[in-house]
């Protein structure tokens, strides 16, 4: 399943995210640390879309959009460390 997602930042703060239909469907949140580093800090997937890897893509966008900027990830988010942990290729932005 291909999911568009959407990035917003703000001064301090920033989200990935992906709407279906005008609906918020999955959000990965984040705090800046400084200029080269950010803290993902939650990760919220809705019940409709349990199981298709929506969450996982939204962390691997992050990483992605890291390597292009040349910063580094902190995952504090549980679920988001999980991701880290099993994709050892993802390290690099750690």
């Amino acid at each position: 399943m291909e999911f568009e997602i959407h990035n917003q930042e703000t001064e301090s703060k920033g989200a990935y995210f992906v709407e279906v239909e005008g609906k918020k469907v999955g959000e990965m949140t984040y705090s800046k640390a400084g200029d080269d580093r950010i803290i993902i800090d939650h990760t919220e997937v809705d019940d409709s879309m349990r199981g298709t890897g929506l969450g996982k893509k939204l962390v691997i966008k992050a990483v992605e959009d890291a390597r292009s900027k040349g910063i580094n990830i902190v995952p504090l988010c549980p679920f988001a460390r999980s991701v880290f942990d099993k994709n050892k290729e993802l390290s690099d932005v750690l």
